[in-house]
């Protein structure tokens, strides 16, 4: 018994490992039951949600399983030919048989190594079709979400799920699957093959793989609760990156950038931590295979060893130095695949955290819809009429209470009142950017609810006070649709905005770049860019909220000459602090904590000599003291 004591040795100090791993194990189970663990989907359920997006390309994969399959070939026949190389070494061969075999194994290599070529090729084209049909797919879905479920989620996390977690899961198709299915079939040929040269040296490596299939369990319940939490922390330095690095210039003015600089260090050493157990995690599996693959190379030496120095048997088992070499290099390509599986559920667990998060955005329902009988519009006349509408951005704070007013076809009808009155919420209602909760609005008799969405924001044209700009030329950011405009349906429109005085003097003209959201232009310049945006789509009905806020006064007075040319276009609507800029509207609508106080034209207002009357007297007060003071200075 005392000749087997080294050997249970190992399996004591095997034994200990797997007691500190089951321990830690029912440590963190407890853990997870006592803080509530974060949303788990099944790998099952994830697999086959990832499933239609790799089922197009099944002629690449069934390709990159025939390479796959004659390079696992390489590796089962390689051992036993180097086997037979050393048994023919020992004792007497003819050197050209040798030189035969030395060919036989050069030239399976050869195969080899071109096979693996073209299997990485044939991966990297699949996976990168697969990633951007994934990418284009998340990207409609977020593009399809209301205005309310945009405003819920941080765009930094948006733009991680579209580009980091799109990568991970391009890795899974790219790498992870075929790897794993190459190393699951290398590992049982592997097992077959040393079962027909020796069953009891193949039952005493079998020995070890309890103890492998515990580690791994384990291993993949830390890691992928690690994962989740990288995952998180990556989203969460995004996110606040996004929104800082937009507001960058406010932070600047009120001199907080130490102040920003402490959340942001707050925030990356949460990820630091988080990437340390990661790699901590890992850096105890990968060694603890490794000692199961070194535990059963010594047991393999130390039993062959002995069988060939002694000439014994081993349970009832002749042992050569053939033998020896040929379960040498198999236990090598038994447990390297192992160990590369290690590997592969570190990506494989990053990449299902990754589907976790993309599919939270896939499984969000879009707020607004199309109606099954929903209509499409060709064309609308521009009549809007709403009906005792109520609204709430939240449950129970009503923005709008019972609601409602008729605007017929090419009028022009002005909203005013004071900051948080409802105007422009009751322009987003007209676009159908969220829904009225009670009341109906309609376009040209129609519920805005029959209309196609699509169709119905085709025919309105905004112009808001906060304009946006993408980077491009001036030219994509007036064209912006597909249709195309010739150079002149474009100057032409910026001549109707005066929008062509500032573009002549350009370098490149309307072929000038834009930067990122306008910032090498002014705000009125890309005030007068959206003008020219509106304009050139003809739109129908036309939405102008505060648009002229951003204008000096000498603009102003040019762009509503052009606005005057507009109103026999289309319906216009305009929400104004400014009334000096509205006293021409057709009707003036006054709102006060969401319901309308007044509507009238602008004399009939004055002449009713209430709140409207107020406002008006109070602005033209203010005018006229700034005009004698400015006359003072002079």
């Amino acid at each position: 018994m005392h000749e087997y004591l080294p050997i249970l040795i190992v399996g004591a100090i095997i034994g200990v490992f797997a007691v500190a791993f089951i321990i830690a194990y029912a440590g963190i189970k407890n853990k997870k039951e006592a803080t509530g663990f974060d949303r788990n989907v099944p790998d099952g359920e994830i697999l086959r949600r990832m499933l239609p997006y790799a089922t197009p390309y099944w002629k690449q994969f069934v390709l990159v399983l025939i390479i796959m399959g004659i390079s696992v070939g390489y590796e089962l026949r390689s051992p036993v030919i180097m086997g037979n190389i050393v048994e023919m070494v020992a004792g007497d061969f003819p050197l050209s048989r040798l030189f035969w075999m030395v060919a036989a194994y050069a030239g399976l290599l050869v195969i080899s190594v071109i096979c693996t070529y073209f299997q990485s090729i044939t991966l990297q084209k699949t996976g990168q079709s697969i990633l951007s049909q994934l990418r284009l797919d998340v990207f409609t879905h977020i593009q399809s979400l209301s205005h309310n479920q945009l405003n819920q989620i941080p765009v930094g996390k948006l733009v991680t799920r579209v580009t980091n977690d799109t990568n991970a899961i391009s890795m899974m198709f790219t790498n992870i699957l075929v790897t794993m299915v190459r190393n699951i079939v290398m590992i049982v040929g592997v097992l077959i093959a040393m079962m027909a040269i020796n069953y009891m040296l193949t039952l005493m490596v079998l020995c070890f793989i309890p103890f492998l299939v515990l580690f791994t369990v384990i291993f993949r319940k830390f890691t992928r609760r690690i994962f989740r939490r990288v995952k998180d922390y990556t989203t969460d330095i995004n996110t606040y990156l996004s929104e800082n690095l937009s507001g960058i210039k406010i932070t600047q003015i009120f001199n907080r950038e130490q102040e920003k600089l402490r959340d942001f260090l707050e925030r990356s050493d949460r990820l630091k931590k988080a990437k340390r157990q990661q790699t901590f995690i890992f850096g105890i599996f990968r060694p603890m295979v490794y000692m199961l693959y070194i535990s059963s190379i010594m047991c393999l030496l130390y039993l062959t060893g002995r069988g060939v120095i002694r000439n014994v048997e081993f349970m009832g088992q002749v042992i050569t130095s053939s033998v020896l070499v040929t379960f040498y290099m198999y236990i090598s390509r038994f447990f390297n695949p192992i160990q590369t599986l290690a590997e592969q559920f570190n990506m494989l667990q990053s990449a299902f955290a990754s589907s976790e998060k993309i599919f939270a955005i896939l499984d969000m329902e879009p707020e607004l819809v199309d109606e099954p009988d929903a209509i499409d519009l060709p064309e609308i006349k521009g009549e809007i009429e709403f009906k005792d509408v109520w609204f709430a951005y939240n449950p129970g704070e009503w923005v709008l209470k019972g609601v409602s007013f008729h605007v017929l076809p090419k009028q022009t009808v002005a909203f005013v009142g004071s900051t948080g009155s409802g105007k422009t919420t009751i322009l987003s209602l007209i676009c159908r950017n969220y829904d009225i909760q009670k009341g109906e609005i309609l376009i040209d008799g129609i519920p805005i609810k029959h209309i196609k969405v699509s169709s119905l924001r085709r025919h309105f044209g905004q112009m808001l006070q906060d304009v946006f700009l993408f980077s491009g030329t001036i030219r994509s950011n007036i064209v912006l649709r597909e249709e195309s405009f010739t150079d002149e349906e474009i100057w032409e429109a910026c001549k109707y905005v005066n929008a062509d005085h500032f573009i002549n003097k350009l370098e490149n003209g309307l072929d000038e770049v834009v930067r990122e959201r306008g910032n090498n232009f002014s705000a009125g310049q890309r005030q007068l860019l959206s003008f020219a945006r509106t304009i050139i789509h003809k739109p129908a009905v036309m939405i102008l909220d505060e648009a002229t806020a951003n204008i000096d006064t000498e603009t102003e007075i040019l762009i509503q000459e052009s606005l005057e040319k507009m109103k026999s276009v289309g319906t216009m609507l305009i929400v104004a602090h400014r009334l000096s800029t509205i006293q021409h509207s057709d009707n003036i609508i006054l709102l006060a904590h969401g319901e309308i106080l007044e509507q009238g034209n602008h004399q009939e207002l004055l002449k009713k000599r209430g709140r409207y009357y107020q406002l008006y007297s109070l602005q033209f007060d203010a005018q006229q003291k700034a005009l004698e003071m400015k006359q003072a200075k002079r």
